[in-house]
This record gives C-alpha cells, structure tokens and sequence, in this order.
C-alpha cells in the first residue's frame, strides 16, 4: 500500500505519545508517515519529514520562529506548513488517513492540516478540547474527536490505553474498504432542509431517489451550508436544490445560525445546475428567549422549542434578502432556475400560521422580481407554499433537465 497513515504533531514535546501511536499503527500492518511540527526542542524520534520543512512551507524558517519567541507565531506558521504539505502528499497519492494529537496548539495544528483534505480522507484528532466546543476544529469537514481524558503529558496505563485505541481505529479506517453496496455510482444531488420546510424537501429526495439520483440532505444550520457549498467546491455534487436559504437570514440580522456571506456562491462558480427557493427566510434564529438581543424584544416571535427561538423577519429586511439572493444567482455560471411559493416561504408562513404575512413576503418576491437578470435566472412562481408536493416535483423536474442538458 503506497498511501500511508499520516502522523502530524510536535515530536519536542509530544513526541513519546506520537511514538507510541506510530508502533501500534505499523504493529496493525499500516505504514506511516511521521511529520515534526515543533519547533523549539528536538524531536523525541525521527521524522519522515522535518519541523525545517514545515516551517519553509509556512513561510518563515525555524530559525527565524526559534529566535523570536512568538508562541502564537509559531502555531501560525506550523500550522499552514503542516496544511500546505499534507495537501501535497495527499495530491502525490501518499495519505490514506490522517491522525494528530494535542492540547490546544496541537489542535489547532492537526485540525488545521485535516481540514485541507477531502471528505471521506480518514481524519481523528486526539485532543484534550473534544469534550468543549469543536466548531473551530471540525469545521465542515469530517474530522473525528477523541477526549483524551488525562492531559497528553507522558504514557500511563490511561494514555496507552486510549491512544493505543486511536491508532488501531485510524488504521482500521485506513486499510479498510467499504463493501460495493455502500460505494453507489449514482449521480450526487445536495439539498438543504429545515423543520419548517421537510414536507418539500422529504417529498423532493423521494422523487429524486425514483429517477435514479442520490440526494444529500444538509441542514440548514450554518455548519449544513457551509459543509453543502465545501462539498460543491471539491467537485462531489452534480446538481443542488436549494430549497431552504433561510440560513441568510440569520447572516443579515444577527441570528445563530449563519453560514456566512460566501452562501449560495459554490455552485453558482462552479457551473453546475442549481435550483433555489426561498425556503425559511420568513424566520431568524435564536436560542432560548432570554438570549434574544434587547434590540428585537418587541419582535413577533415564535418558540420551536425550549432551546430555539423563531423570530418573524420584516418586509425591509425581506427586501434585503431579495436582493442578497438575486445578486448571488445573478452570478452564476451555470444553468440556474428560482421558485417562488407564493403561499408562504415555510410551515410557520401559511394562513391561519404565527408567520403567515403576506406584505412581508411580497416585499421579497416583488424584489426578487425586480433584481433577478433573467438572462441568468429563470424565475418560475407557482400559486402554492413552498410545502405543497407539486412544488417539490416541479423543482425535482427542472433539476433534473437542467442536469441531463
């Protein structure tokens, strides 16, 4: 096997533990390849690649980090090293997994590297923060976290015992092959679903899956966006229904589960058909009402539930939407086709519902009318909500030509 089990940490200061995982691995019959990421002591074994490279791929050499004592300089520079190298060696065909260890430097180290690999690249960091907030280490990508339990200082029975299961579960995932049953050949679709709009999406993926497609159903909570335009950036998706774009609405006013300014641009840069509605935007996200921003208390809200709370968007901030949409379809290079549901955007946004509001969404279909360049955008609107199965199989339908033109 020429793909290899990649180790990346610091072997000043972790190096025993590193050691340790490498002789299990290799015990397993997995090779590996071993890459320094220290940078003020000597390793504790050799490297197959050294902390010298790392920082030359970082753009500083390890003199120079040496001789400024900047901890926070250091990380930096390993930490884009590290990335920039295991990216080249999984391109030459060297990585068939990846495995780090660490407190929060060497997190932040090994999460960082892993992040540049593609999904489905085996990727497990053994971390004295898995049991904290992960976020800023998984990312959207499918890095796995193991608690270490004791602080990553030494070998003990604890440590062996959890590091040594580290090691057999990322060699296991590196030389295992998954039966052919589970590696389909079908054509990748992604969609985006929220509570309030499942009824569409579910009856979408249910048509789709009869005509022969694989959908993906991402979550419309920040990381489900973001990992859905990841997952289009690295070329895995071949058609995407965006039906639940609620996410910019949290981006716009402030609520918790925003995916960014760059959503909504992946497929349209790379070309591939898309199909977008407008589902959810008649709702901002917060956590418990106590959690709500004073600015908004006399806002129309809704509780989804103890933990969640819905916040009813105006028809100015409906407008902005319309033109946020409209400016990123606008954009695209590929074949592309807007729904409006002119019934309501959600289950909440339906007459004789909480949300239901007909001036604020006809501010967002009559801007969206207004901003979409049709030489770009095909705008159809049906007379239904966004939830009626005749919407959802329309959509389906249009995608689905779009893909086989």
């Amino acid at each position: 096997m020429k793909a290899k089990v990649v180790l990346l940490g610091t072997l000043d200061t972790k190096g025993q533990e590193f050691k340790y995982i490498k002789d299990v691995i290799e015990y397993s019959g997995a090779q590996t390849l071993v890459i320094d990421a220290g940078v003020i002591g000597q390793p504790f074994f050799a490297p197959d690649i050294s902390n010298e490279e790392v920082a030359r791929a970082g753009g500083t050499p390890l003199q120079e980090l040496r001789a400024r004592n900047d901890r926070g300089l250091a990380v930096d520079v390993m930490m884009h090293g590290g990335a920039h190298i295991v990216k080249k060696l999984y391109e030459e065909g060297e990585v068939a997994a990846i495995i780090s260890l660490g407190g929060s430097a060497g997190t932040t180290i090994g999460t960082h590297a892993m992040q540049a690999l593609p999904v489905g690249v085996p990727k497990l960091m053994v971390s004295t923060l898995a049991s904290g907030d992960t976020r800023p280490y998984v990312g959207v990508k499918d890095v796995t976290m193991m608690y270490s339990v004791v602080d990553i200082s030494g070998l003990n029975s604890l440590s062996r015992k959890i590091l040594g299961n580290a090691a057999l579960a990322i060699a296991g995932m590196a030389r295992g092959t998954l039966p052919p049953t589970v590696t389909g050949e079908k054509p990748l679709v992604a969609a985006t679903m929220f509570g309030v709009t499942t009824p569409c999406v579910t009856t979408a993926r249910e048509y789709m899956e009869a005509k022969g497609y694989e959908v993906l159903i991402f979550h419309a909570t920040g990381a489900g966006g973001k990992g859905m335009e990841s997952l289009i950036e690295e070329g895995f998706i071949q058609g995407v229904l965006d039906i639940t774009t609620t996410e910019w609405c949290d981006e716009l006013v402030g609520g918790v589960l925003s995916a960014g300014p760059n959503r909504m641009e992946a497929a349209g840069k790379a070309g591939i058909p898309q199909v977008v509605s407008v589902g959810a935007l008649d709702m901002v996200n917060f956590g418990p009402p106590e959690t709500v921003p004073e600015k908004y208390k006399q806002r129309l809200f809704y509780q989804h539930n103890p933990t969640v709370t819905l916040m009813r968007t105006t028809v100015e901030e409906n407008k902005q939407l319309g033109k946020i949409i409209a400016g990123k379809l606008n954009a695209s290079k590929g074949p592309t086709a807007l729904f409006l549901p002119l019934k309501g955007v959600s289950l909440i946004d339906i007459e004789g519902q909480p949300f239901w509001d007909p001036e604020a969404d006809q501010a967002l279909f009559d801007t969206l009318r207004s901003e979409i360049n049709p030489q770009v955008v095909e705008l159809i609107e049906m007379d239904t909500d966004i939830n009626d199965p005749a919407m959802a199989k329309a959509m389906v339908d249009k995608l689905i030509n779009m893909i086989k033109a």
